[in-house]
């Protein structure tokens, strides 16, 4: 049988067999007769040798296999209901980030560094909710304290990815905003004002965003883990996405910003 791929989707949360390489399965998932409705994907693409009783691994064998002409099968399901939380950080392997016209940027994990003390974040969480948040906690204290089963509101494991705050991680009051563009300025001020000035780990500042991934926002990069694993996946810096993903960044700057 042909090499099959497992992938962990993350917008919608599913297990994934795939006969695709990475890049075919992302243009695929994207823009093909199973596109989701915000236009982009974000996965992880599994250890091969990862198996589980949580999943009907068995049925792979049968049902991923090549159509009438030798096409590759593009997916079968394996599973779409809390596949995040019963699949190991251990497991992941490099995580793709789709453009919604089919533009695969393949990610790597990286070395977890702390950064500045005393900045403000703003993230985006993907899986298994979809809120944006304010927080003071850096992303490792951030992934920690969401996935904390003493406090009343947590999940299991969380992915993420920080987004730019510019001036306002310093100064939430006074700091330039004209370069940021999310459109409801003045909320996300007093969020960040919120917790700066009180012991509040974390403030809601949006529900979910509707309009997709703010990719031209990500800063730092892409977080995932619980109380016990945490991994982190660089973003390219602005030179390496000009000079080297040029083709994936001028995708990713047509997405539509989320507002606040």
């Amino acid at each position: 049988m042909s090499e099959v791929h497992l992938y962990l989707s993350l917008i919608p949360q599913a297990l994934v067999a795939s006969m695709l390489p990475p890049e075919e399965f992302g243009r695929y998932y994207a823009t093909g007769t199973r596109v989701h409705v915000q236009g982009e994907a974000i996965f992880f693409e599994l250890d091969p040798a990862f198996r589980s009783g949580d999943f009907p691994f068995d049925i792979i064998e049968e049902k991923c296999v090549p159509g009438p002409a030798g096409e590759p099968k593009k997916s079968v399901y394996l599973g779409i209901y809390r596949v995040l939380s019963r699949i190991p950080v251990a497991a992941l392997g490099s995580l793709y980030l789709v453009t919604s016209d089919g533009q695969t940027l393949e990610l790597n994990r990286a070395r977890y560094e702390r950064g500045e003390a005393g900045r403000l974040h703003l993230y985006q969480e993907f899986c298994p909710i979809t809120p944006m948040v304010a927080s003071r906690l850096e992303p490792l204290d951030f992934c920690r304290f969401i996935t904390d089963a003493s406090q009343p509101v947590h999940v299991p494991r969380l992915v993420f990815s920080e987004l730019m705050l510019h001036d306002l991680a310093t100064d939430p009051v006074n700091g330039a905003s004209d370069d940021l563009p999310y459109t409801n300025i003045e909320h996300l001020r007093d969020c960040l004002q919120q917790i700066a000035d009180s012991e509040k780990p974390s403030k809601l500042v949006l529900k979910q965003v509707n309009e997709g991934v703010l990719y031209r926002m990500v800063e730092g990069g892409f977080y995932v883990g619980d109380q016990h694993d945490f991994a982190f996946y660089r973003f390219p810096s602005p030179g390496e996405l000009e000079s080297e993903y040029r083709q994936w960044w001028r995708s990713a700057q047509t997405l539509p910003f989320a507002g606040t």
